[in-house]
């Protein structure tokens, strides 16, 4: 097995609604806010090669929305998903999993594009198979009106149209084995199901946090995104799975931390805080 990252660009959010009922005066401390109290965001991809498979987990945030829409989120950066996977020699078609933690706007836009001449969309996958879970996708489908923003139907309905979309069968709260070397923790405070990879890799457990963490910021339990959609929830499983990763040391991969790629935990008299910060390079060769 052997794993890249792929960063796909940048945009900015809310700092209230990234720390929902922390004060500023306390988030800021990690997460610097602009004049208009956006924070900067990274959208960061894993792909992993292994046997005859090439699995894409995520796909940013796309290029297909309007100018308007992208107008709400300040893009950033030099980085796309293109661009990265093309620099590692690597074309679309060579992908044969696309795994989505979710299917919120920047975590699947880059799965679908317009088709040739503007009248519709299509996938950018052509040959793989896009895994999502059936609870979810009802979920994404048939949106709440919380919720209603984050699913857009363009990102969403183009898989199915296309025959490639599958799911993934959810056994409880974790399904072992979903690919060989990748595990995956279902959580359901952000949204309902989201997947929460975990994969075995040169005698580690490297954990794809999608929304469960965005940043290191968030590792204090409190510290909640106004967007998930059951905080008390995200709180529980925030709290088991945080002791866990610390008492197992596991390898944090932060999908949204514009700084750190990586984090590992430490248990403290406070409770769980950060142990150690470093690029997934410098611990992977």
């Amino acid at each position: 097995m052997k794993i890249h990252t792929l960063n796909t660009g940048n945009f900015k959010l809310d700092g209230g609604a990234m720390f929902g009922v922390v004060p500023k005066t306390l988030w800021q401390k990690t997460n610097p806010a602009d004049e208009n109290n956006l924070c900067n965001w990274s959208m960061r991809s894993l792909l992993i090669e292994h046997g005859d498979r090439l699995i894409l987990i995520d796909t940013g945030i796309g290029d297909k929305q309007s100018e308007k829409f992208f107008s709400h989120f300040h893009l950033n950066g030099s980085d796309s998903l293109d661009s990265n996977l093309h620099k590692l020699g690597f074309s679309h078609d060579d992908i044969t999993d696309v795994f989505l933690t979710h299917l919120h706007f920047d975590h699947c836009g880059g799965g679908v594009k317009w088709n040739k001449d503007q009248t519709g969309f299509e996938t950018v996958f052509k040959k793989a198979n896009y895994w999502s879970t059936e609870n979810h996708w009802k979920w994404a489908t048939e949106p709440n009106a919380r919720e209603k923003a984050s699913f857009l139907s363009e990102n969403i309905l183009p898989i199915q149209e296309s025959g490639q979309l599958k799911f993934i069968n959810r056994k409880g709260d974790y399904t072992e084995n979903v690919f060989e070397g990748m595990d995956v923790l279902f959580v359901d405070g952000h949204t309902e199901s989201m997947m929460i990879p975990h994969i075995k890799y040169q005698g580690k457990t490297l954990v794809f946090m999608a929304d469960l963490l965005p940043s290191t910021g968030h590792i204090p339990l409190p510290y909640v995104m106004g967007y998930d959609t059951r905080p008390l929830l995200t709180l529980d499983e925030k709290s088991k799975f945080l002791n866990k990763a610390a008492e197992n040391e596991y390898v944090l991969f932060l999908e949204h931390d514009s700084v750190n790629e990586c984090c590992t935990l430490q248990s403290t008299p406070s409770g769980i805080r950060l142990n150690e910060t470093f690029q997934f390079s410098e611990l992977f060769k």
